[in-house]
């Protein structure tokens, strides 16, 4: 198996995914591929389980790493909840067969037609993230006769120690309400006639490898929910978010049941032990999970640079050019002693300078071969675009030594499919 790739590993000479060998599919399939483990979801997901065994918990997938439908129904078959940002992720929930009453609506821009619709689908909670979105919130719950029940999103001001791009509980983030109008947020939200408020959420970041902030961001919520129910504002749940990191790069972060371990010791500590608990892991669950097969189209040495140019792109594996990320890339067939290795930038066929998969990469390849980027069963697919009209790709779900296609490849037709022609201007004569 490869390093923090439990279920990804090498079987005569071949990569496999559990006991799919991936050459052949891909073979059929066509790439650039998406490949999901299930075992390794489910892994992922036990070790949470785990570490709430005997507790009142839920956990709430957070599906913004990866919305394939096939990923949901892995969830949801196996009791977990939702955390959404949108309408279109909850329809995306109840079609895959979750339950509205396990889904937590997060986002800064809650639309009022997307407020309404969670409504009417009877979701758990709103994560509110605003004074004004309060304001808002009421008028169309009172609209729809339906009392919303609330958790107000609260910025601790801790720093993860992550990249900026995916920090979210600094003072200078968009997310939440600051920690010192917490107090009379709730109050105003305890006064208004349309919300139920029922708990209190924090999240602080993603891709967080120490146990340390979130200790801190724990105390720091527990200090407010102490502050609130003092001033007679009962709080059913309180969420303490997601964000635990994969091993990308030789990262270690802390494994979730041990972590686990360390935040319900101090919530027993502080008097809370008893209190309904929810989190939302995203890509901790799907991160490693995934791999993208793509086929080296070309070699092309150069004077400063020798780059490998693949047929996966920035539109199918958005995370290097976003946030200058590193993923594994590792060959499909393994090479043979006598392969020379050499140096490559990986980069895909998008007209971008930012089109790159890899950096300083050795490789022994050549045009025809198949490579696997690694980790890439979050926020790959579910950022992906059709930018330079390029199909989207497929998906593929394992299980075992079966592979389902969840995601057929987008067809050109596909790429035209809603636009329409305004009538030819008229020739003048």
């Amino acid at each position: 198996m490869l390093p923090g790739h439990p279920y990804i590993h090498y079987s005569n000479g071949t990569l496999h995914v559990e006991q799919c060998d991936l050459a052949p599919l891909a073979n059929q399939l066509g790439t650039p591929l998406f490949v999901y483990s299930k075992a390794s979801m489910l892994a992922a997901l036990a070790a949470y389980q785990r570490g709430f065994a005997g507790r009142n918990a839920q956990i709430c997938y957070a599906m913004k790493a990866n919305s394939t439908l096939g990923v949901l129904q892995v969830f949801a078959q196996a009791g977990c909840g939702f955390d959404i940002v949108s309408a279109g992720e909850l329809a995306r929930v109840l079609a895959a067969g979750g339950e509205a009453s396990k889904v937590i609506f997060s986002g800064v821009g809650k639309t009022r037609a997307e407020m309404r619709t969670a409504l009417e689908a009877g979701i758990g909670c709103f994560n509110v993230e605003s004074e004004a979105e309060l304001e808002v919130l009421n008028a169309v719950a009172l609209s729809t006769n339906v009392r919303a029940p609330v958790s107000i999103r609260v910025n601790p001001n801790v720093d993860p120690q992550t990249h900026p791009y995916i920090s979210t509980g600094l003072k200078g983030n968009k997310f939440g309400i600051a920690h010192e109008r917490t107090l009379a947020t709730y109050q105003r939200a305890a006064s208004l006639p349309g919300l139920h408020v029922v708990g209190i959420d924090c999240h602080i970041g993603s891709q967080i490898t120490l146990e340390s902030p979130y200790l801190d961001a724990m105390d720091r919520v527990l200090d407010l929910v102490e502050t609130i129910e003092a001033a007679g504002i009962p709080l059913e749940h309180i969420d303490f978010g997601g964000g635990l990191g994969i091993n990308y790069q030789g990262d270690t972060p802390p494994e979730a049941d041990a972590l686990w371990n360390k935040l319900l010791t101090k919530l027993d500590v502080r008097g809370f032990g008893k209190r309904k608990l929810m989190i939302e892991p995203g890509r901790s669950l799907v991160g490693n999970a995934g791999v993208c097969i793509t086929e080296v189209l070309y070699t092309k040495p150069g004077e400063q640079k020798n780059f490998c140019i693949v047929d996966a792109a920035m539109n199918d594996l958005p995370r290097p050019a976003m946030y200058q990320a590193y993923h594994g890339i590792v060959p499909v067939q393994q090479s043979s002693a006598t392969q020379q290795e050499v140096v490559y930038d990986v980069v895909g066929p998008v007209c971008e300078s930012g089109d790159w998969l890899g950096r300083d990469r050795p490789l022994a390849v050549q045009a025809g071969d198949q490579l696997a980027v690694l980790s890439a069963g979050a926020y790959c697919m579910s950022m992906a675009s059709n930018y330079n009209a390029r199909p989207r790709a497929a998906e593929v779900l394992v299980d075992g030594a079966t592979a389902h296609v969840v995601r057929t490849r987008d067809t050109l037709q596909d790429l035209l499919r809603g636009e329409v022609l305004p009538p030819a201007s008229k020739t003048p004569d």
